[in-house]
């Protein structure tokens, strides 16, 4: 199996099924990563509709849900799902198991986070289908459409760096369930996903919600979904910083591996 493994390379065909029927086996994707982001966004889209009679302020009011809402979609599926179903793993110790056969864990690493980006491409598509069936969604700017993919393919990348962290240092699922499960509802009241906009939240509470990219996702998108003109520093400093954290959370994940070993 090992020179097998050494002939495909560090992504193949077995290994990428593999790891993705593990993805689409793992309930939580589906449930808080397909499921939720829909329903939340027709919901409260449609909660709108009720209050607001004109035209062109329901359409900017649905876009900004819509595109806010998508959010959920990364950190449920790789931030929450990814990170409980590798907490399970290691409880068992699967990946021990798998380099005794052969297989690296840096290319199931690669093969799970290739995986796991079809899944979320997949929640995607049908996220998007069903906001334009069931909605009124303002057509985005070509640039526009362009900087929301990149920007959700950084948060999602920040997210895998975070939920493998979070469960290589907690290594139990219970542990690594409850405190991932904390943190998305966190983001979601801190990003004005929970019926509480940031203009409402304690100014206190403002300061930390500044920090996290989905606040700037869900509060300010539209402006960039429409091609308007917009300050991308602060969103870009909060990329930044939530990036620090997964490294430096990584960085201890690895060392603490390394003291394992030895």
């Amino acid at each position: 199996m090992l020179k097998e493994e050494k002939k495909k390379g560090i992504i193949s065909r077995q290994m990428l099924s593999f790891e993705f029927r593990k993805t689409i086996g793992n309930p939580y994707v589906h449930i808080f990563g397909v499921g939720m982001p829909v329903l939340m966004m027709i919901v409260i889209t449609r909660a709108i509709g009720g209050e607001m009679p004109d035209a062109e302020a329901f359409s900017v009011a649905v876009t900004s849900v819509f595109l806010g809402v998508g959010a959920l979609i990364p950190m449920a599926t790789i931030f929450m799902g990814y990170g409980i179903s590798n907490a399970q793993e290691m409880e068992k110790g699967i990946p021990q198991r798998m380099e005794l056969f052969g297989i690296r864990t840096g290319v199931s690493l690669c093969n799970r986070v290739l995986s796991e980006l079809i899944f979320m491409l997949i929640a995607f598509g049908i996220y998007f289908a069903a906001g334009y069936a069931f909605t009124e969604i303002k057509a985005p700017k070509l640039t526009g459409a362009l900087l929301y993919v990149v920007c959700i393919l950084a948060f999602s990348v920040i997210l895998f760096g975070l939920a493998h962290a979070i469960s290589s240092l907690l290594r139990k699922f219970s542990l690594t369930y409850c405190v991932t499960m904390l943190l998305y509802f966190v983001f979601m009241i801190l990003g004005g996903m929970m019926g509480i906009t940031y203009d409402n939240l304690p100014s206190a509470v403002q300061v930390i919600a500044k920090l996290l990219p989905v606040t700037y996702i869900n509060r300010d998108f539209y402006t960039v979904w429409t091609g308007k003109q917009y300050n991308f520093m602060p969103m870009a400093q909060s990329y930044l910083l939530m990036a620090a954290i997964a490294g430096i959370a990584l960085f201890l994940s690895v060392k603490r591996d390394a003291r394992k070993l030895h």
